[in-house]
């Protein structure tokens, strides 16, 4: 096959790349093409080309996940990092540890997705101001902050108003908390009201708040 038609391929189908001869798959032009249209086709580059740091952009422009492909000396790489947990918040994850530990990589990614707060590092899941900001994205982040926040009310109540199951986590004392277990039958109706306290699963308001979502 010839460059031409290769680069014609990859322009409307980026993983066509996987199927490419080795020399296509060094080759800057075609990888280029093909990270463009679909970004983890980075996967199928050169290890070379995923040093090249305008490829990786590239391909992390197209999709934030192809960061898991990139080489670990870009994974370490502060500017890529940031763009690709500001797509997306989950490519926290392919980050280099050193990263991890970044407040400001680590805030822009939970305030996408507050679930990303899991491949923080343990120091950051101490941080206030990060689960905060993660619970409000997500209630489900509370399985991953430090457990010393178990019975930080804000907390707690923030978690339940943006997922109302992940009532289901938080510390029993808040189960029996009228205001808490409203706020998540709100969201989640009668899908909360099972991790409600029992002296609060009969309780009228609460009951009626549940059958109106």
């Amino acid at each position: 096959m010839e460059k031409k038609e290769l680069l014609k391929i990859v322009k409307e189908d980026g993983w066509a790349l996987d199927d490419a001869e080795n020399k296509f798959k060094k080759d800057k032009d075609i990888v280029l093409a093909a990270v463009t249209q679909n970004g983890t086709a980075l996967e199928y580059a050169d290890k070379l080309l995923k040093k090249d740091k305008k490829i990786v952009i590239a391909a992390i422009k197209s999709d934030a996940d192809a960061l898991e492909f990139a080489d670990a000396s870009l994974k370490k790489d502060k500017e890529i990092v940031m763009m690709a947990v500001k797509a997306k918040g989950m490519p926290l994850q392919y980050a280099d540890a050193s990263l991890k530990k970044d407040k400001e990589i680590v805030l822009t990614a939970v305030r996408l997705n507050g679930t990303a707060l899991e491949y923080a590092d343990n120091s950051l899941k101490k941080d206030r101001q990060i689960v905060l900001e993660a619970v409000k994205t997500n209630g489900n982040a509370l399985d991953y902050m430090d457990k010393s926040f178990k019975k930080d009310r804000e907390i707690t109540l923030s978690a339940v108003k943006s997922v109302g199951r992940s009532l289901e986590y938080v510390d029993a004392s808040f189960k029996k908390d009228k205001e808490i277990v409203l706020e998540a039958v709100k969201q989640a109706g009668e899908d909360a009201l099972e991790f409600a306290d029992k002296s609060l699963r009969k309780d009228k308001d609460i009951v009626k708040a549940s059958k109106q979502k």
